[in-house]
């Protein structure tokens, strides 16, 4: 019950249609939350429609048990749609503050617009028998760990195996929306100065405790709301994901000019970072077109520039053949420690991608180390809380590389040591989950 309150407006069968089809693709295994056209919908209703299908993504494993029991036999495939108001309406119910009878007739109401009047009296019963039976259904349903944690039963395990300290947290962690942080612009302001001005705006917010420029808002808004943002003094991004830059700092500080690779660099915050802080050339390589367009986008409004360039970090029909003194490698990964922030993961995420997520980590890991000059720093990122993605992957790395010598800090706040490198865990009203270790290469003998 701690999502905010919803507004309620005259439209409220058009928004859970909208959302009902959004959801459809997801439950369906054929499409994501980032394909959500918040336009669908009128401007009133676009925070409605969010939070609609976020928070049913968030709640999902718990919600499609209630709808087991609720049904007396399942939807079938084509009627998918109808699934997702049911689930629609059971987080309503649930988790939002919306009126009952709202929650119940509108959402019941929107299958006409989805052209399916029949499932109206459907939809109508079981919301009901809900609002009737709720204590009852819940604590049935919820005698199942992985469904009270709402986590699919092979994620938890693996949390519990690889965290026996911690994958409590980490669950309860994952079903709370993160927090909105930023990160400031220190060509144009401190983050004191920041503060000061989201303070006169009436912008809440806090000082991060790890990331020199982060703020963390005590409420979420339309980046519209910053001020600045337009031109330039403030980018979202989580404080986690920001230390990347004080990581990459001591290797490219010292060196102004510096060749360094944002490799896998979509969407761009840690490259714009880089350049917001340190005098160094930068290329920034990515392998979807798309993406590195919004890239773009975001050095373009920061006033940034940076040579980007579209190709695959496990090969090196991209490179022009001069060795990069710094090598960021964000990696792509199951993305375990970002899931309050993507809760379809939830849904979409397999046991069976982690190993092939993890041989392609290897490949781009051998590839770009042999682009990388000698006394040069390889910072190997990932949003990832899994430990073959991530210690165990650098602990194999570093057995078959020689050259490769760990300088991982120890001496840090954030974070605590796993293998080689350091393992954040996502944490409420702070920074995501990630891991983050640095390497060197050593000159020949």
């Amino acid at each position: 019950m701690n999502s905010p309150r919803s507004p309620q407006t005259g439209s409220g069968q058009e928004v859970r249609a909208a959302a009902a089809r959004a959801l459809t693709p997801v439950l369906n295994d054929q499409g994501s939350l980032a394909g959500l056209d918040e336009h669908s919908v009128i401007t009133r209703d676009r925070a409605l429609l969010k939070e609609l299908c976020y928070g049913t993504c968030r709640r999902l494993p718990r919600l499609e048990a209630l709808a087991r029991e609720l049904l007396k036999q399942p939807f079938k495939k084509r009627d998918m749609d109808i699934q997702a108001l049911l689930l629609l309406g059971i987080y309503q119910l649930l988790y939002m503050r919306i009126p009952a009878h709202a929650a119940v007739g509108e959402t019941a109401g929107a299958a006409r617009l989805l052209g399916k009047e029949w499932a109206t009296r459907v939809l109508n019963g079981c919301l009901r028998r809900l609002q009737r039976e709720a204590g009852a259904l819940q604590a049935r349903v919820d005698r199942d760990p992985y469904i009270a944690l709402e986590h699919p039963p092979w994620l938890l395990t693996a949390l519990r195996e690889a965290w026996p300290n911690h994958w409590r947290d980490i669950a309860t962690a994952n079903n709370e929306p993160g927090p909105m942080t930023l990160r400031v612009n220190q060509h144009h302001n401190d983050r004191e100065a920041y503060l000061a001005k989201l303070n006169e705006q009436g912008l809440d917010a806090h000082l991060c405790a790890h990331a020199p420029d982060g703020i963390t808002l005590d409420t979420p808004c339309d980046v519209s709301a910053l001020p600045g943002f337009a031109e330039g003094l403030v980018s979202v991004q989580d404080e986690a994901a920001q230390l990347s830059a004080a990581l990459l700092g001591p290797a490219i500080a010292p060196r102004p000019g510096a060749h360094v690779l944002d490799a896998c660099c979509a969407p761009g915050g840690k490259t714009a970072h880089l350049l917001e802080q340190f005098e160094i050339a930068l290329t920034a390589l990515d392998s979807d077109n798309q993406r590195l367009a919004r890239v773009e986008d975001t050095l373009t409004r920061l006033g940034l520039e940076a040579e980007l360039r579209h190709g695959d970090a496990t090969r090196r029909d991209w490179w022009q053949g001069t060795a990069f003194d710094a090598i960021l490698l964000d990696a792509p990964c199951s993305g375990t420690g970002v899931i309050r922030r993507h809760p379809d993961i939830k849904k979409l995420r397999r046991k069976e991608d982690i190993p092939a997520l993890a041989k392609l980590q290897a490949q781009l890991l051998d590839n770009l180390w042999a682009l990388l000059n000698e006394g040069g720093t390889l910072l190997y990122a990932t949003c990832s809380v899994l430990p073959e993605e991530n210690a165990d992957q650098i602990a194999a790395f570093l057995q078959r590389t020689p050259d490769a010598r760990v300088t991982t800090p120890t001496e840090v706040a954030w974070g605590e040591a796993s293998g080689a490198g350091r393992q954040l865990f996502p944490q409420s009203h702070s920074h995501d989950g990630f891991f983050y270790a640095r390497l060197e290469k050593r000159a020949a003998e």
